[in-house]
């Protein structure tokens, strides 16, 4: 069998290393622009905790010891899925039995004049962050204006807050992380931004970007006003990279779409990760969700339906975790649409949270706190739990409305740990990731507790 994988992130790397666990004799074929690392994973880099190399998840000797031919540094230009063929950049014409689109998406650039300047960009690729990493060694204490206030933008924000920098996040919407946060929860963070010396700036347009004497930027709002900077960051969010697609007969909307094996429309050919628009455990329509959770379970499906096993994705769960300068911010679910809510916000101590019924359901979640109070016992992890295994909550609903900061109880009480204890994606244990940096192995002390958690999780599965 040959098998063809387009793209270097996890949706990718987990399809790649699936498929050699099922299928050790198959041809596999790796086809990526950059390469292979965790884009969660450069912010990391940007605040100098790591190195780029640790952001890597395969190098030269994986695909060695993996078996694959890998097309590092190219790009495919051409799908022919009659003929069963792509084409790079460079005329190489590579054939498949399978194929695998993890294409990823890229950064919105909206129509601001300006925009085209090299000092104004995203901070998507491992250029984009080299390229800024070299622009901070010039300058002492370096401007810095974020358009757009999203997820990605409030990421790299709570990144560069460990550099020397004078930060500036403007936002078109009325509040911070718009598709994350709901208004009393983002004040909140907005709060503990001014409280950092991050000025954030919302419900505002930019309209321009001008070069003025000396390199510096002017970042143009609509009311008038203009911001200075060294330096301005795009984050006005991202679209699926379907383009290798838009001249077949494979059927797109937001993204690829893709059934609950993660193939499309057309026989032997798949999709995961960001391009893929697929099943979602709470939306009756195929979905984007662009997390790196769902790209690794995206490639494990696909990986093991692609080498002919038989694996049925339950969908994927909406979830963004981010701390912003310190304070966690967190969405799971639905939290948008439910009908019956209850809320606790307190300001002084920056602590939002909000659980969102539907019916008998837990359906979505919002937290917002300092990382001690949002785990509080596990608090997040259990609430993920009950929404990835959605059982019946009875009379739990009224004491979880009654007791929202009181999760172990229900959670327990449901069934919650036994029925995730003997639940695997691929009906078999996983297995970590081929590549580690420097080979580093982790280290760990095994404990009564667990060994007798590892106790628990045998017999529920016996």
């Amino acid at each position: 069998m040959r098998y063809l994988i387009i793209g270097g992130g996890p949706a990718a790397t987990s399809a790649l290393e699936t498929i050699r666990q099922y299928d050790p004799e198959g041809t596999l074929t790796l086809v990526s622009d950059e390469p292979a690392h965790a884009r969660m994973a450069l912010p990391y880099w940007l605040n100098g905790k790591i190195a780029r190399e640790q952001t890597y998840t395969a190098d030269a000797t994986t695909w060695e010891q993996l078996g694959i031919e890998a097309h590092i540094g190219r790009r495919a230009t051409q799908l022919d899925e009659s003929a069963r063929r792509v084409t790079l950049d460079d005329g190489t014409e590579l054939e498949f039995d399978r194929l695998f689109l993890a294409t990823g998406s890229s950064p919105v650039r909206p129509p601001i004049a300006g925009i085209d300047h090299p000092d104004v960009q995203t901070m998507w690729t491992l250029a984009d962050v080299e390229r800024c990493l070299e622009k901070f060694s010039d300058l002492a204490c370096p401007r810095i204006v974020f358009i757009g206030a999203g997820f990605v933008g409030m990421i790299l924000v709570g990144a560069l807050s460990h550099r020397q920098c004078q930060l500036t996040v403007i936002e078109q919407e009325d509040h911070i992380l718009p598709r994350m946060l709901d208004p009393e929860a983002a004040s909140i963070a907005e709060a503990w931004l001014a409280s950092r010396d991050v000025q954030v700036i919302t419900g505002a347009t930019v309209t321009g970007i001008s070069i003025c004497e000396g390199n510096d930027k002017h970042v143009e709002l609509a009311d008038g006003r203009t911001i200075d900077a060294d330096v301005v960051v795009l984050a006005t969010g991202v679209r699926p990279n379907v383009g290798l697609v838009e001249n077949t007969s494979i059927r797109t909307d937001q993204g690829i779409l893709v059934d609950d094996h993660l193939q499309t429309n057309v026989e032997g050919i798949y999709a995961g990760g960001d391009v893929a628009q697929g099943p979602s455990l709470y939306d009756d329509e195929p979905v984007v969700h662009a997390i790196q959770p769902t790209a690794v379970d995206h490639g494990r499906v696909a990986g093991a339906n692609m080498a002919g096993a038989e694996v049925t994705y339950p969908g994927s769960l909406l979830m963004n975790v981010v701390d912003v300068c310190g304070l966690q911010c967190v969405s799971y679910g639905n939290w948008q649409s439910g009908d019956d809510d209850v809320v606790v916000k307190n300001d002084r101590d920056s602590i939002y949270r909000r659980l969102v019924f539907r019916g008998d359901h837990l359906v979505g979640a919002l937290f917002v706190g300092r990382a001690h109070e949002v785990g509080m016992l596990n608090d997040m992890g259990m609430v993920k739990g009950i929404l990835q295994t959605r059982p019946s909550l009875g009379s739990w609903k009224g004491f979880l409305q009654e007791n929202p900061f009181d999760i172990r109880r229900p959670y327990i009480a449901l069934g919650v740990p036994k029925q995730l204890a003997g639940t695997t994606l691929l009906g078999r244990p996983s297995r970590p990731p081929h590549y580690r940096h420097q080979n580093a192995q982790p280290e760990s002390t095994n404990t009564e507790g667990h060994r007798q958690l590892l106790e628990a999780i045998q017999q529920s599965r016996s």
